[in-house]
């Protein structure tokens, strides 16, 4: 009789334990993407892998007889060891949008985003979707405070984005909709889907009428807590190019102020993992290549090592490139900043470090012309720059599968 109540106990103690083991192996091997410290995992190990820009993807797969070219991307890209894909999840305003107005949505775009999806699905490669532009390309920020505008609203300027509470509350619903859709291909809602590997709030967010970087802070905030009360499942990075606050803005290019802050930024609690953008060619187009690399290693270091020691989170490169088009331009030009890039983000991930990977702006399929921006890398047609992306690709590809190798032979001894 004195042993039963401690058996039922134990018995029930042992229930929970079972439970609690069985709800774990079925968050960590569920193929979401999540944080754990300074790391990003994947199946219980640490994820790390390279990958590309593609921002077309949903514009070319609302025309079906265009689909041809997104799944090609995505097995052009799976057979160079790249595994992650960076692109709009935004159209606003203007002819073909997916939001011709506030909350009207267009069909056809939405299942061009549906397909993008799925195809990510099914090549095994990991989806970062942005929200909405900084620039007036696809309508961006602009389109938004316009609305406003139309709606009665007095906006000074494109900043109001920030602050305007009429903006706000179109983005929100921008947000949830995105979030919330039903993938008519999948079956799956789009916060449910571990195709997705992470939100954008912003392609390269910046505030130039207040410098002081208190507008963004404050917007990033109260967007991340609202992203994150309806999603719990996907990763939330900002969309930030890496440039300091005006304490230490002699760190950025040309020692310019942006209005937002590599550190302070990246440290809002809902925030999971840090981003950099880097264009010596487009920021230091006053110096010769031999001054922009030495600017590129010294941005990458400094970074790597903040999100190393001060964020404690993890750091994606998700956009680099340089343009061919600038005088004196070479191919080995650019596969100088690509290796600077890449050298950088293995040096890191060797050693359990913060650096994520590198997202290489931008990554086309043939027939595309119209779409070539003069960064663009065909994958399909041999180059230095090709064979480039799939070596370091291959070698960082390899430090993930040697975690998931080691967590498997732990596993076993565990059993």
């Amino acid at each position: 009789m004195i042993n039963h109540p401690i058996l039922l106990l134990l018995s029930f103690l042992l229930l929970i334990q079972q439970q609690w083991c069985l709800q774990l192996s079925t968050t960590v091997d569920d193929g979401f993407v999540r944080i754990d410290g300074i790391h990003l995992t994947l199946n219980g190990a640490p994820f790390y892998a390279n990958g590309f820009n593609a921002y077309w993807l949903m514009d070319v797969a609302s025309n079906p007889n265009q689909r041809s070219k997104v799944t090609s991307a995505f097995r052009e890209a799976v057979g160079s060891s790249l595994m992650i894909a960076r692109t709009w999840a935004f159209s606003d305003g203007g002819s073909n949008a997916l939001q011709s107005s506030p909350g009207v949505y267009n069909e056809k775009m939405f299942q061009g985003l549906d397909y993008v999806i799925s195809e990510g699905g099914k090549y095994g490669v990991k989806l970062i979707l942005s929200l909405v532009n900084n620039f007036n390309d696809y309508g961006g920020r602009g389109q938004y405070v316009q609305w406003a505008k139309d709606g009665g609203q007095q906006i000074q300027n494109e900043d109001g984005f920030f602050t305007n509470p009429m903006v706000i509350g179109f983005y929100k619903n921008h947000i949830k909709t995105v979030l919330t859709r039903r993938n008519a291909i999948t079956g799956v809602v789009y916060k449910d889907d571990p195709t997705i590997m992470a939100w954008e709030l912003m392609n390269e967010p910046r505030c130039p009428s207040d410098v002081s970087g208190t507008t963004i802070q404050n917007w990033i905030s109260e967007m991340a807590c609202y992203l994150k009360s309806i999603d719990g499942n996907h990763l939330l990075e900002v969309g930030l190019e890496g440039f300091y606050g005006a304490s230490s803005c002699q760190k950025n290019p040309n020692n310019s102020p942006h209005g937002t802050d590599f550190i302070t930024n990246n440290q809002i609690p809902e925030v999971d993992f840090a981003t950099v953008h880097s264009y010596p060619d487009q920021r230091l187009s006053n110096q010769n290549n031999s001054g922009q690399l030495d600017f590129l290693q010294q941005w990458i270091h400094d970074h790597i090592k903040d999100a190393q020691e001060v964020i404690r989170k993890p750091i994606l490169f998700a956009e680099f490139g340089k343009s061919w088009e600038h005088h004196g331009y070479n191919a080995s030009q650019r596969d100088q900043l690509y290796n600077v890039v890449y050298s950088s983000i293995y040096k890191s991930a060797s050693i359990s470090g913060v650096a994520v990977g590198g997202l290489f702006w931008q990554q086309l399929v043939r027939g595309m012309d119209s779409y070539k921006d003069r960064y663009e890398v065909i994958l399909s047609e041999p180059s230095s720059t090709v064979r480039l992306i799939a070596q370091q690709a291959k070698k960082l590809s390899v430090t993930h599968r040697r975690f998931l190798t080691k967590r498997l032979m732990q596993k076993k001894q565990r059993d």
